[in-house]
């Protein structure tokens, strides 16, 4: 074994600024009191000696861990693959680490996974957490309430107004949707079918309502239910084909559906836009700028709801550091949407 170096001391920092330990502590652990000329020789005596406070001795004095639980209801499979999640996570990451926090990544395969996840929630091991792509059946709210973590959600949570003080960020998605079919319905398109996501997800109960706000009197037969993937927009548009043959355009819930259903439409031999207008939702340029042809969608700032989700989570924290409570406590937010026409539709 290579020999390390003894690691620097709060002792050895006081030394080197001339100035007590309590002076190093307060300074290194945020605490007040502390004149400028002082802070300043304290951090130069840390830089100079690279003194990293111990974190379990630091958690003590300010009884904050640094490090927040980003919890995703989905399996690693579907997490991995999605470039929604890869987006959300970059925009929670970037504001995570202009605070100097963790983030602690936590994914749910089944049952056994969210009864892990609570008890490591329950464990103190992280200041918050911030959850999202829950389905209406998922235990993993109960548990968060349990362990009484502070919380943020992405998304929209189906709880009826049942727990106050939930904190959430969202897009339009009813408002969204209203868009893009209106767009299509301008379009001169009259047999409008929708691919949803699964419905077990306020966001696609949500996209859902918005087509049925323009569609009021739409055949049935025109939805058929996908899973937010792009098998499951193959699957759905092999459907409707079957069903109605006649349809002249398509709302896909999100940007992989729309993808899989593009290439059922190519493969079937219906020309886009000219025979089936098709349009998606997100705007996730890896997927929406390479399909064929480029996809017309309705953006939402997926970077944005995640960097929003962090933030006011972070605010939170301070604000229940501060006197417990004094100050306006954060509130949910809900981000709108745009079109972006490009060659489907």
């Amino acid at each position: 074994m290579t020999a390390t170096a003894p690691r620097p001391t709060l002792e050895a920092v006081a030394a080197r600024a001339g100035v007590s330990r309590a002076t190093v502590s307060r300074v290194v652990n945020g605490g007040d009191g502390v004149r400028e000329p002082l802070v300043e020789r304290v951090r130069k005596a840390v830089e100079e000696l690279g003194y990293v406070p111990n974190q379990a001795a630091r958690s003590l004095v300010t009884r904050r861990h640094d490090a927040i639980a980003v919890v995703v209801a989905e399996p690693e499979t579907r997490v991995f693959a999605d470039p929604f999640f890869a987006l959300q996570l970059r925009g929670i990451s970037k504001e995570l680490t202009a605070h100097d926090n963790q983030l602690v990544l936590l994914l749910t395969e089944g049952r056994d996974d969210h009864a892990r996840v609570g008890r490591y929630l329950a464990g103190g091991h992280v200041d918050g957490a911030l959850v999202f792509s829950l389905h209406l059946d998922d235990p993993l709210p109960e548990l968060i309430q349990r362990a009484g973590v502070p919380t943020v959600f992405g998304g929209r949570p189906d709880w009826s107004g049942e727990r106050r003080g939930v904190v959430y960020v969202d897009s339009d998605n009813r408002g969204g949707a209203r868009d893009a079919v209106r767009h299509l319905a301008g379009l001169g398109r009259t047999r409008i079918a929708h691919i949803t996501g699964p419905l077990d997800q306020t966001s696609a109960v949500d996209r859902l309502d918005g087509y049925r706000d323009v569609m009021v009197d739409a055949d049935p037969r025109l939805i058929t239910e996908g899973d937010f993937t792009p098998a499951g927009g193959e699957r759905a548009m092999r459907e409707l084909l079957a069903r109605c043959p006649d349809l002249d355009a398509v709302f896909a819930a999100n940007d992989l559906s729309a993808a899989g259903a593009l290439r059922v439409l190519r493969a079937a031999g219906r020309r886009v836009p000219d025979d089936i207008a098709v349009v998606g939702f997100d705007d996730m340029l890896p997927v929406a700028e390479q399909t064929e042809p480029p996809l017309t969608t309705i953006r939402q700032d997926i970077e944005e709801m995640g960097r929003l989700m962090a933030r006011l989570l972070l605010r939170g924290l301070e604000r229940d550091a501060a006197e417990r409570g004094i100050g306006a406590a954060p509130s949910s937010v809900v981000l709108p949407t745009t079109l972006v026409r490009r060659a489907s539709a």
